[in-house]
């Protein structure tokens, strides 16, 4: 048994949370509850402020900091990347630490207690996830596309610069398993972009960067982006549609085998090559990939040697993606109905805050590319209608309605992954049995409860 399921390495993150929360611990049925992941934490420490003018400093946090870096050395060694507990601590000091270590089945839940996604088919992604590039017969390169000139103007930016040997090129492709354009060949036969042959030195680091227009990716690290490159959630994907119109640049995929990623924008964004354009595109565009979004592209170059030689492209239509009418959000400020999101491209249905009477899904029954569907407790009149939605690989209810569907043996069997949106106070370990309830229809391993038991000892 490791040290994650030892008392004494909880003990610190007990202490500081018993004292903050006093409180609540004794009332009746008082718990805490929290989650501590490789990378950070959500705890309910009540923290002081600093003083006005001056920032939180390390040395005011220390006690949380150690007390957490014990449980995170834990996680490592259990291989472990998060887990989510519950603690009640009596006046005595006697304290019941329940840990609910998620399944393989199981997605991190976001900044709580309480599980993420649950993946039901083993394996299974959204379906933005599995969507190809829709061939675009006739693009062709730009017609500002000019190899010749891109290397010319490239050695005499770098004229010291080490490039890639026809073998180097060879190489990649093979691991690529795609052929490199003319225009990233010309680019990486003037620098291979590695920051070994600039020997660490910064200011030849800049000047590559001024020379090509971004931060080059050594050649040996580019890659493709398919979609496999750009993970998210399941509750997030699910949300996602792919969208792609006519007079689009760039084809609104979460990924593709011609995405041929080579350089940084220095904020995280990737910059890549396009060798599968949109409708009105160029083969061998430039595209950026944000890293604050899971689907799609923006253009910002016709060509390689435009980027190079600063020239941005003015078209439009790139991966912009409205929403309608393939996702469809019903809520106060959105949407004021079903009826209003119902089409035969409808593959979304998100159904929020919502001050009126609860909602019936009979408008959206029978509508063939319904895949998702997402319900704020309380907005449906009747939870078992969603039985009729035969087409649904995700499901997102409040406990009641997942309690409704259970009940009645209405679980749509076809669902892929399903979530519990959780509002308000909800004691973690009953949405566990719920979402244990679910996995064990499809035979899914279930979220574990180990039970931790110790003496803090009183309150000084």
């Amino acid at each position: 048994m490791s040290s994650l399921h030892e008392f004494a390495t909880w003990e610190p993150v007990l202490r500081l949370l018993r004292a903050g929360n006093a409180e609540d611990l004794a009332a009746p049925g008082g718990y805490v509850a929290g989650q501590i992941g490789s990378h950070g934490w959500s705890l309910p420490i009540q923290r002081g402020f600093p003083m006005p003018g001056q920032a939180a400093r390390h040395d005011d946090m220390r006690a949380e900091f150690d007390a957490v870096q014990r449980v995170q050395s834990a996680l490592t060694e259990a291989g472990v990347d998060s887990i989510p507990f519950t603690a009640e601590v009596a006046s005595t000091g006697r304290t019941v630490l329940r840990l609910l270590t998620p399944s393989a089945a199981v997605e991190s839940g976001v900044g709580g207690p309480h599980p993420g996604a649950l993946v039901l088919v083993e394996g299974a992604v959204p379906e933005p996830w599995r969507r190809l590039p829709d061939p675009v017969p006739g693009a062709v390169p730009a017609p500002s596309a000019d190899p010749a000139l891109l290397e010319r103007t490239l050695r005499e930016r770098l004229p010291d610069a080490v490039g890639a040997t026809d073998a180097d090129l060879a190489a990649a492709e093979a691991r690529l398993g795609v052929d490199l354009p003319e225009e990233l060949r010309a680019l990486y036969r003037v620098t291979r972009g590695r920051w070994q042959d600039w020997g660490g030195d910064q200011e030849v680091t800049q000047r590559v960067v001024q020379a090509v227009g971004c931060e080059l990716l050594s050649l040996d690290d580019v890659y493709i982006a398919d979609p496999a490159s750009r993970t998210s959630p399941w509750r997030y994907a699910a949300m996602e549609a792919v969208v792609t119109r006519p007079d689009a640049t760039v084809q609104g995929v979460v990924g593709s085998a011609g995405w041929i990623v080579f350089a940084d924008t220095g904020g995280g964004d990737r910059i890549a090559v396009d060798l599968t354009p949109g409708p009105r595109g160029h083969v061998g565009q430039i595209i950026v990939l944000s890293h604050e979004e899971s689907i799609g592209a923006a253009l910002v170059a016709d060509s390689v040697t435009d980027l190079v030689l600063r020239r941005r492209s003015d078209r439009r239509g790139g991966s912009r993606r409205d929403e309608l009418p393939a996702v469809a959000r019903v809520n106060r400020a959105a949407l004021d109905s079903i009826e209003a999101a119902v089409h035969p491209e409808l593959e979304v249905l998100s159904i929020g805050v919502w001050e009126g009477e609860p909602l019936s899904l009979a408008p959206v029954t029978g509508l063939p590319r319904l895949r998702t569907l997402t319900a704020y407790p309380g907005t449906l009149a009747d939870p078992l209608e969603i039985a009729e939605l035969t087409g649904l690989e995700f499901l997102d209810l409040g406990p009641e309605d997942w309690r409704v569907l259970l009940d009645a043996g209405a679980v749509p069997r076809g669902l892929s992954a399903a979530s519990i949106e959780v509002q308000g106070q909800r004691h973690p370990l009953s949405v566990v049995d719920l979402a244990n309830e679910i996995l064990a229809l499809w035979d899914r391993p279930l979220i574990t409860v180990s039970v931790l038991e110790g003496d803090l000892g009183p309150l000084a």
